[in-house]
């Protein structure tokens, strides 16, 4: 297939995604670009869990724009690694996953993400991938052969290893094997490019070493930025409730997006949105509300498609503008040996507990007559409405 090779819409493509490394170089891959090969480039998911907020669907839309650039693109669930789980920086080694609950989080990734990643085109579509396909069939002796690509000293090097030590907290040996496993997915593929999030260059630079020592083959590592507010660097985080998750209707994705702090504008607009970069000035100049609202209502549409971002917009003027409570409000019920918070949990309202607390302390929790909550484990005695924060209504009925 040929690829295009204008470098004004290369470039653009780049800003959009906010690259903020390449590997060697970022022009060396531009010009790969411009030059006309076709790369085969892939990003690597990680299914152990399956909320997925607006930091995960961006780097998934600059994918789609590589595809649509003429480019092979591979989405590649780790679903063997996910069994193994990627180090992280808490003190805690994470929870080691069962086939079955990888299979459920892939399906249910793949749902979410099939409305910006074109996986049925018919000219050049992007392919799927899992790599328990190669993983499951190493022997343990190939296993030791990768192994002695890296030394001990490089993997303590991870800065999350580092914290742990400093910590005097363990690192377990199979830790060790994660970034190994996830660097031979790119000899497996054959790649030319791997994408990832700039928390994932540690096991991406991995893939480029193994790639090279075994098949003599160069690798480009594109990183691109986290999405955070730019005021506070606070990131998009499930365990913070601070990500806008994209498995929500379109009314309440919306409603999220209008909630999220003005400075959160220019880079969602930016990352998540492909309305023209030129407009940016233009439309932050009508200042936040109405500019939020432009950005949410485009990010809607790519979700649940244009007549339903124009019908959350009527929805949100109707009700939450004006004070009101939407028609469509979520109902979950209350047993009466069961708390409220776990309920909420259950039901998608809050991400966690400590949230709940911090909502609870804010006064951000109130009936719909507008009495404060001031108890975490309050309890209601009747039906009632909840508002949690500031756009998310419930209706609570005790069964």
């Amino acid at each position: 297939m040929k690829t295009i090779t204008d470098r004004a819409r290369i470039e653009e493509v780049f800003a959009r995604g906010t690259v903020v490394e390449a590997f060697p170089s970022k022009e060396a891959l531009i010009d790969e670009l411009v030059n006309g090969k076709r790369l085969k480039v892939y990003i690597g998911l990680d299914p152990t869990s399956t909320a997925l907020h607006l930091g995960h669907a961006k780097n998934l839309i600059f994918l789609e724009e590589l595809r649509r650039l003429g480019h092979e693109v591979i989405v590649l669930f780790g679903d063997f690694t996910a069994m193994i789980g990627d180090p992280s920086d808490k003190s805690a080694t994470r929870k080691q996953l069962t086939p079955e609950e990888v299979k459920r989080n892939v399906s249910d990734w793949l749902r979410q993400v099939k409305p910006i990643v074109d996986f049925e085109n018919k000219e050049n579509p992007a392919k799927l991938m899992y790599n328990s396909e190669w993983l499951s069939k190493l022997t343990f002796a190939e296993v030791l052969d990768i192994a002695s690509n890296f030394t001990v000293q490089q993997m303590i090097e991870r800065d999350m290893f580092q914290k742990r030590i400093k910590e005097g907290n363990p690192i377990h040996l199979h830790e060790f094997m994660y970034p190994l496993m996830q660097g031979y997915d790119s000899v497996a593929m054959d790649v030319n490019a791997e994408l990832c999030g700039t928390d994932q260059i540690f096991n991406a630079l991995a893939g480029r070493t193994l790639l090279k020592r075994l098949k003599n083959k160069d690798k480009f590592v594109i990183a691109l930025n986290l999405i955070a507010n730019p005021k506070t660097g606070e990131l998009m985080s499930k365990s913070n409730g601070t990500g806008v998750f994209i498995d929500q209707s379109a009314n309440e994705l919306f409603g999220a997006l209008m909630a999220l702090p003005d400075p959160m504008i220019e880079p969602l607009f930016v990352n998540c949105t492909r309305i023209p970069l030129s407009d940016k000035e233009s439309l932050m100049a009508k200042g936040p509300r109405e500019a939020k609202a432009v950005v949410a209502a485009d990010i809607v549409k790519r979700f649940h498609g244009e007549s339903a971002a124009k019908e959350a917009v009527t929805v949100f003027e109707k009700t939450f503008a004006k004070g009101g409570v939407p028609d469509d409000i979520l109902e979950i019920s209350l047993s009466k040996d069961g708390v409220l918070v776990d309920v909420l949990i259950k039901a998608g309202v809050v991400p966690s507990k400590t949230e709940w607390r911090r909502l609870i302390g804010d006064g951000a929790v109130k009936t719909a007559d507008d009495k404060k909550i001031d108890d975490p484990a309050w309890r209601p005695q009747g039906e009632v409405v909840l508002k949690v924060g500031k756009r998310r209504f419930v209706k609570v009925k005790l069964v």
